[in-house]
């Protein structure tokens, strides 16, 4: 049997998005281990439909 791993697939919105009343979403699908990141990932990422820069966090 294979052992389970600590690395989880996490889906990360932009939380600038759902202000900006543009239509559609900005998503990436990324891992992390929960091991050593128990908490909500915030990353930077890029959001091509307000073409800048903002902050995405992780949904469940």
């Amino acid at each position: 049997m294979a052992k389970k791993g600590n690395r989880v697939q996490v889906i990360l919105e932009c939380t600038e998005h759902k202000d900006s009343g543009k239509p559609g979403t900005s998503r990436y699908i990324t891992t992390k281990n929960k091991k050593n990141t128990p908490d909500r990932l915030e990353i930077k990422k890029f959001n091509p439909i307000l073409r800048k820069m903002t902050i995405h966090k992780e949904i469940k």
